[in-house]
């Protein structure tokens, strides 16, 4: 891939380095998230599959070695993207996949988390992405939609550790999930990252993204923006204002600075929201401000 498409954003600038555990995967700390390359709702093929493509380019060309996707977007529709944009795949490129829901005729997302909906779902994810191994599954559990709820994973995690023996998949992460459910998939397999709903608001993890970090394993936000209910925060805004930057470039840089295991995955279809997401890597926050955007949760009890 050329690099020379987006001169400003270095690699280095890109919130540093994570090591996954077994140290054989290393990324920027800010990645891609490809939710967004779908149609509206996240169901079919997006107006402009050139666009699609190019914003793809983009980031890898400026750096980014992170991808987060899943077949149950369009559903196939991103993954199908990404192959076209991006295949054959840059060398230390890691693609991130995720299993557990499915998208019916009607649209709607449908849990799917049987042995039968996992192994059909990671060959899909093969096919549609053209890989013969997936660098990371996450096992999203459906809970609350966006957020955890306490019950077993195990059945789940105990296929992921199967098809991984098989070759499949390289290693396993958990999403949408509780303190709980994390343990209880760590007495199963490797557990490498987490992926949870996580921002400068919405702060309930605090304690085990601290716990994951040392043990080494990353935490991945999804909503690092606030998702489809953005977030709106006059103290985002003041701390923007004085730093020349826009409200959500400080979200993501708080992100950064909260702590050292977490991976930001932030979505767009838009070239200028990109280099707006990767530009946050380059945003210094004081320890005063970093204190005055810690009462932001407090503030709308959280």
């Amino acid at each position: 891939m050329s690099n020379g498409i987006n001169d400003t954003i270095s690699e280095a600038k890109l919130g540093g380095s994570f090591t996954f555990p077994g140290k054989s995967l290393t990324v920027q700390r800010i990645g891609y998230g490809a939710m967004q390359l779908a149609g509206p709702g996240v169901w079919g093929p997006p107006k402009d599959q050139d666009g699609a493509v190019a914003v793809l380019r983009e980031a890898v060309a400026s750096g980014v070695n992170h991808i987060d996707t899943s077949d149950f977007y369009g559903p196939h529709v991103t993954n199908q993207i990404i192959r076209r944009a991006l295949h054959p795949y840059p060398a230390g490129l890691v693609i991130v996949t995720k299993l557990g829901s499915r998208r019916p005729a009607d649209g709607s997302w449908q849990s799917a988390i049987s042995r039968q909906d996992l192994t059909a779902a990671v060959h899909d994810n093969l096919r549609n992405l053209g890989l013969e191994a997936l660098d990371i599954v996450n096992y999203r559990a459906m809970g609350a939609i966006h957020g955890p709820k306490e019950g077993s994973i195990a059945e789940q995690v105990t296929v992921l550790a199967d098809l991984r023996r098989k070759g499949l998949i390289r290693h396993i992460g958990v999403s949408n999930v509780t303190a709980a459910q994390v343990a209880e998939a760590q007495a199963i397999a490797d557990i490498v990252c987490v992926q949870n709903n996580y921002n400068v608001v919405h702060r309930e993890d605090d304690a085990l993204i601290d716990n994951l970090a040392r043990q080494g394993i990353a935490y991945v936000p999804f909503f690092p923006l606030g998702g489809f209910t953005p977030l709106q925060s006059a103290t985002l805004s003041s701390v923007a204002d004085r730093l020349g930057a826009k409200p959500m470039q400080v979200a993501l840089a708080w992100l950064l600075h909260r702590s050292p295991n977490i991976l930001l995955i932030p979505g767009t279809s838009s070239l200028a929201h990109l280099r707006e997401n990767l530009a946050a890597g380059q945003l210094t926050l004081s320890s005063q401000t970093l204190a005055e955007l810690d009462q932001i949760a407090a503030a709308t009890g959280r």
